[in-house]
């Protein structure tokens, strides 16, 4: 894996979708690949270019002009079980629940009623969700929840709007499925990880 620090021009920052365009040019013939890369904003401000921080499994061109590439370097990690480890992940934490104004969908012969996502506002919520997330390959030893602005974006496809709710969760855990714990870094957690969502970044406790 490698990680990079990225600067993207704020004319591409300010929209979610030209923002994960842009991060997508550093990988040039991989633009049709499902899940390249994470990444999570770190610094923004509104008419200023945007410093994001991202992981991916190819390295980035470093030929690309826009967006700047400023760092990177390879990242092997050989996590053991016992490991305790301190965390960063931003997430959007949500539930899915049944919606019959929706109406429903026929899939393999059978009717199934529409969902919709809620996100998860209340602290507690949040943090059984991450624990969830974790059960099978981590568990969660210390947490620290910080709620962040509600993200807006219009679907390209629809024209529709949409917003997400994130979370950024700092924290200690202790690995205690090696191969699982691995898996998940390179995948990332819960949804939305087109807006910068699902990047687990870890250093030693």
């Amino acid at each position: 894996m490698f990680l990079s620090k990225v600067y993207i021009p704020w004319q591409q920052a300010k929209d979610p979708y030209q923002f994960h365009q842009a991060l997508w040019r550093l990988f040039p013939g991989h633009e049709k690949d499902d899940r390249g890369f994470l990444f999570r904003v770190e610094q923004q401000q509104k008419g200023t270019s945007t410093q994001v921080l991202m992981q991916s499994m190819q390295k980035p061109d470093e030929n690309v002009k826009n967006p700047q590439l400023l760092t990177q370097r390879s990242y092997d990690i050989n996590p053991c079980v016992g490991q305790r480890l301190r965390f960063r992940l931003r997430a959007n934490p949500i539930r899915t629940i049944k919606d019959d104004r929706k109406g429903t969908v026929v899939k393999k012969g059978y009717a199934y009623t529409k969902t919709v996502r809620v996100p998860l506002l209340h602290e507690e919520e949040q943090h059984a969700w991450l624990e969830r997330k974790f059960q099978s390959w981590a568990k969660l030893e210390a947490l620290l929840i910080q709620p962040e602005p509600v993200l807006y974006f219009r679907k390209q496809k629809d024209n529709h709007s949409g917003k997400i709710q994130p979370v950024l969760f700092d924290g200690i855990l202790t690995v205690v499925d090696a191969h699982g714990f691995l898996n998940q870094l390179q995948k990332g957690i819960g949804p939305a990880k087109a807006f910068g969502c699902g990047l687990l970044s870890i250093a030693r406790a």
